[in-house]
């Protein structure tokens, strides 16, 4: 085997290295080249069966640790934006009387909107500083600095919760944009950099990631809502929600040391540095190995992943205008009456735990079902079709409503159905692209290529983040 030559790598090129030792044949191995990415990618019939050997992931870690990393990327703003009753409670113009005697104010009616702006816009200009250095900083560097600037926020957080912010609950609202804002940024750091690198894995690993974004929603949704059930106080409540954040980024900070170490994660981290000597020019020709550390070309990325990035831009453009700035001032029309599903739970349960739970069964169902493929023009038509959901949620029972009152949805199943809808359209049409996307270019592009669409998804946020402030004045 050592005096084999080399495997070049090929555009589009599924190069492993070759195994060793006691290395099987790997089931996903099996599975991805019977994917629709895989389908597109030339058969190399000059690869030996060598290279296709791999180590097994034994008992899934590896695709545990990558769903867990998942859950962290996204964690820390769905703890943000689920805590809605906490939010209003500070930001009220009454903190003394309880969760029964708030009083609403401009900082709380129009929170979600500005949280969304401040939590999307900063993400934007990470996701380009993380693309300058997808090849300067090292991806543990880029991960674990930002899990720990995470930490060091959400513990920041947690201790205000027991702080009275009554007198100065402007100062208070300024304060805590800004840490969503750096939550954002640096969680979008985290994301980029975990979706770079699982494009060097089988498509199942990037399947992983993406259902565990979903799954950080949906667990803070449950979060949420034990701890509104269990504890008396909002406070108290809060401040359990928010150690439960600590507790999981701590545990995707130990997990992820843990991943070097697993023979799995190592043999294809070994597969995207044997297959990226160097970086490719422009011209499609590799670089010599003085240009590692140069910024990877972009036109060659763009130029295969474009119609897929526009798809993902435009699906979380499209759900971040109603979620959460909409969906979570839809209230009962029964709201008068002394029910508890009325009053305390149905903005938490619909708004919140129904959509997460949809976008991770939507997410998790492109493990076994990936159609349309990732040349077909009908996925981007389908992404198209979602705009009918914007005028479907202004039309519900949002309130305050100060221009548009007619409510042409005047029943509280309505809001339960869109909600499903948005959820499960979201995590099945965001998840197809940004799976195919690593691999329909060269292997060693695939790490810059997760960055790039991720990129997209936040632009898409951001820019929907935007339209979900004007819908809201508009209503």
């Amino acid at each position: 085997m050592d005096d084999a030559e080399p495997v070049q790598p090929s555009l589009n090129s599924s190069y492993i290295p070759t195994a060793h030792d006691n290395h099987q044949v790997s089931e996903d191995e099996d599975t991805e080249d019977q994917s629709p990415a895989a389908s597109l990618l030339p058969k190399q019939s000059s690869v030996p069966l060598a290279v296709h050997y791999s180590p097994e992931d034994s008992y899934c870690l590896v695709y545990l640790i990558f769903f867990l990393m998942g859950i962290g990327s996204l964690l820390p703003w769905n703890f943000f934006i689920t805590a809605k009753h906490y939010w209003h409670y500070k930001l009220s113009n009454n903190t003394h009387g309880g969760s029964g005697g708030e009083q609403r104010s401009d900082l709380s009616d129009y929170f979600e909107s500005y949280l969304a702006i401040s939590s999307t816009v900063p993400s934007v200009l990470c996701l380009i500083l993380n693309y300058l250095l997808v090849n300067r900083l090292s991806p543990k560097v880029r991960i674990l600095s930002s899990l720990f600037v995470i930490l060091l926020v959400f513990v920041g957080t947690t201790v205000l919760v027991k702080v009275d912010v009554s007198g100065c609950r402007v100062e208070f609202f300024i304060g805590t944009l800004a840490s969503v804002a750096v939550v954002s940024g640096a969680s979008n750091l985290l994301s980029g950099s975990v979706f770079g690198i699982s494009g060097h894995f089988p498509m199942r690993i990037s399947q992983a990631l993406i259902s565990g974004q979903a799954m950080g929603g949906t667990l803070s949704a449950v979060a949420s809502i034990a701890d509104l059930a269990l504890a008396k106080d909002v406070t108290d409540s809060a401040l359990a929600y928010f150690l439960t954040a600590d507790f999981f980024i701590l545990l995707c900070i130990v997990m992820y040391l843990l991943l070097p170490k697993l023979p799995y994660s190592r043999h294809y981290m070994l597969a995207a540095t044997c297959a990226s000597p160097g970086v490719m020019s422009e011209g499609g020709a590799a670089a010599g190995t003085g240009s590692t550390a140069s910024i990877p070309p972009l036109r060659p990325i763009l130029k295969k992943t474009w119609v897929l990035g526009l798809s993902v831009f435009y699906v979380f453009c499209i759900s971040i205008m109603v979620f959460p700035a909409v969906s979570s001032g839809i209230l009962s029309v029964n709201k008068d009456s002394s029910s508890p599903w009325t009053t305390t739970y149905f903005v938490p349960l619909t708004a919140f735990l129904l959509y997460n739970i949809a976008d991770f069964c939507g997410r998790q169902a492109t493990a076994w079902l990936q159609v349309p493929g990732p040349t077909s023009r009908v996925l981007p038509l389908l992404v198209l079709c979602r705009s009918v959901i914007v005028p479907l949620f202004m039309l519900c029972n949002y309130q305050p409503r100060n221009h548009i009152h007619t409510v042409l949805f005047t029943h509280d199943v309505y809001p339960v159905v869109f909600n499903c809808l948005l959820g499960l359209s979201n995590g099945y049409l965001g998840t197809l692209p940004m799976i195919y996307g690593p691999k329909v270019v060269p292997r060693e592009l695939a790490e810059a290529t997760g960055v790039v669409m991720s990129f997209f998804l936040t632009l898409g946020l951001a820019v929907g983040s935007a339209f979900s402030v004007l819908i809201v004045h508009c209503i």
